[in-house]
């Protein structure tokens, strides 16, 4: 069997256990009870100053956070505003990106009871640590652009 002949014999999709389903729809429930609750508040109808105080960092030190912004992001985001999002703070907007299609993956498996073979190679071939320093590299640049913003504004 040549190169090309193994490429397409791979299956892309296949059926997704009992568990798999369970565990897809607990993670689509949860995607979706996060951008719930930012649209909620986005609208008016919910508070979540009590979880969210003001930034102690920025607060101390007179310069935006690392996280600063993604708060704002985050209900921009799930109020369909996706590049108001990214222009607030990026990396809050592809965090949110990376969650919708998370819960968007995980519905399909739920309700349609099929896995992505893609899922298992990725999650399998790449260690935890990577993704962590991936998310971590993330926050840095976001933070820089947060950080030019702040200063070419004067503050």
């Amino acid at each position: 069997m040549n190169i090309s002949q193994q490429a397409s014999s791979r299956k892309i999709l296949e059926k997704a256990s009992m568990k798999q389903r369970m565990t897809a729809l607990a993670v689509f429930c949860g995607v979706a009870g996060f951008f719930t609750l930012f649209i909620l508040e986005g609208a008016g109808k919910l508070d979540l100053g009590w979880i969210f105080t003001p930034c102690g960092f920025k607060q101390k030190f007179h310069i935006p956070c690392p996280a600063c912004g993604i708060t704002t992001a985050t209900r921009a985001f799930a109020q369909g505003r996706f590049l108001e999002a990214f222009y607030i703070q990026p990396a809050g907007g592809l965090f949110c990106t990376l969650l919708a299609i998370t819960g968007f993956l995980s519905f399909i498996t739920a309700a349609w009871g099929v896995y992505f073979t893609f899922l298992r190679r990725l999650l399998a071939g790449v260690k935890v640590r990577y993704f962590v320093l991936a998310a971590v590299i993330i926050v840095i640049a976001g933070w820089a652009v947060t950080l030019a913003r702040a200063f070419a504004g004067g503050g």
